[in-house]
């Protein structure tokens, strides 16, 4: 008898889950130990950056890896980085090799999710595919904040978290392992045209990129900004939670309210609640922590919201045939400014203070609704009849598929663009409107 959909990649799921709970307790731990020693404000800022460029790297290398030895293999090589990475960690506070730690893991963690996507759009059928892509983001990022918090609950002054971290990355190698799942074909090799992506769609193609540098941003240096204003362990790990339940507050009914209206609009209003609430945060320093975490969620929400429904309305104005070299593309960019970005402000901060992260997230946010304003009056909205079905997906978790499996992006949904064939209700929505141009 066959497995139901989802349980047939519940061990690719889970695998990813278990991982997900070791990086939420490191991505905790290090900045709260780096700033209880009381080093410069820089090295813990290195650390984000040394995040985002090793996930560059692992985008470079993990197709040509999954090549040479398959999707299963490749995938325990992954964890293993992830476990020397944490290895160095609990050796001691020792700057520079935390920074290679974090270059290491930025690698395994990109390989691991070009993996896991591509081998779950090649798993799934075209009916449930959007449904299991949903379902594997919200348990990452749920995974994520849970071992966030899982770190409050536990000793900082030892080595305790990442040895934690060790053993839930140990863990995760076993669904994968025992899985009966077959390996995906191996991956064909895919033509990255930057200049392609931006006629089909100026404001997916720059909203990717903000919603990069956005996330690197609040992810990454919340923590931070926390620790150095006096917050305490507890504290730290619980708003890093409370920042990832944004996701469903925020991004699903936002994302909701894009298949009805022009996501152009919703974008627009995602980048003014952006630049308000980190406006709030900036003005009112961490005063009551239930208000701090109220606004940081609905900060990181809307931050979500910016990367999924930029996907959407780039796959809006895209052929069939313009998936894979879309989807690469626009992997590229949010690649490049999760690096960027970070790097600018890790410099910026010693001139700044620890709210330097603030005035750059504010800035990105109001210059990205400022050009998405001009694009939506310039350039009319896409007819109901062409558009596609928001679905749930994560900033922290790029969609990768396009590079290693290009059958599923042209093919499917979650994590790839779906069909282009309407349901029933978009069929009778704006049947007379005009063809759409690119925006």
């Amino acid at each position: 008898m066959a497995a139901p959909p989802l349980l047939s990649v519940s061990s690719i799921i889970g695998s990813m889950t278990m991982n997900a709970i070791g990086s939420g307790i490191i991505f905790a731990y290090v900045p709260y130990a780096l700033t209880r020693d009381e080093y410069a404000p820089w090295v813990a800022g290195s650390m984000v950056t040394a995040v985002a460029g090793g996930g560059i790297a692992g985008c470079l290398i993990a197709g040509p890896l999954i090549r040479r030895v398959g999707h299963a293999r490749i995938f325990a090589c992954f964890v293993a980085l992830v476990i020397i990475s944490a290895w160095l960690i609990a050796l001691g506070v020792h700057p520079v090799a935390w920074i290679a730690s974090r270059a290491l893991y930025g690698v395994a963690m990109n390989g691991m999710f070009i993996v896991a996507q591509s081998w779950i759009n090649d798993a799934a059928q075209n009916e449930w595919r959007g449904r299991a892509m949903a379902f594997f983001y919200m348990a990452y990022v749920i995974g994520w904040g849970s071992g966030a918090f899982l770190f409050g609950q536990i000793p900082a002054e030892a080595n305790l978290p990442p040895l934690i971290t060790i053993l839930f990355a140990a863990l995760g190698i076993l669904p994968v392992g025992l899985t009966r799942l077959p390996n995906p074909p191996p991956p064909e090799r895919v033509t990255i045209d930057i200049a392609k992506a931006w006629r089909t769609s100026p404001v997916g193609m720059v909203g990717v990129m903000a919603a990069g540098g956005l996330s690197m941003l609040v992810q990454g240096f919340t923590p931070i900004y926390a620790a150095q204003n006096g917050y305490g362990q507890r504290e730290v790990a619980t708003l890093l939670f409370v920042m990832q339940l944004g996701m469903l507050g925020v991004q699903y009914p936002l994302g909701a309210l894009s298949d009805r209206i022009d996501r152009r609009l919703v974008l627009i209003f995602a980048c003014l609640i952006i630049a308000g609430m980190a406006s709030v945060a900036q003005a009112a320093g961490l005063g009551s922590f239930l208000t701090v975490a109220l606004v940081f969620a609905i900060w990181a929400g809307a931050t979500e919201t910016i990367y999924s429904v930029s996907n959407a309305h780039a796959n809006d104005r895209a052929g069939p045939g313009d998936y894979v070299p879309l989807a690469s593309a626009m992997l590229i960019a949010w690649s490049v400014a999760a690096f960027i970005f970070p790097l600018t402000v890790t410099a910026a901060t010693p001139v700044l203070g620890p709210k330097a992260f603030m005035y750059f997230v504010i800035a990105l946010a109001l210059a990205y609704a400022a050009f998405t304003a001009l694009r939506l009056r310039a350039v009319q909205p896409v007819p109901a009849v062409e558009t596609e079905n928001f679905e749930i997906m994560t900033a922290q978790v790029p969609n990768v598929t396009a590079l290693v499996n290009p059958e599923a992006a042209e093919g499917g949904t979650g994590g790839s663009p779906a069909s282009h064939a309407p349901t029933a209700s978009q069929a009778t929505q704006n049947p007379a409107c005009p063809p759409a141009k690119n925006g």
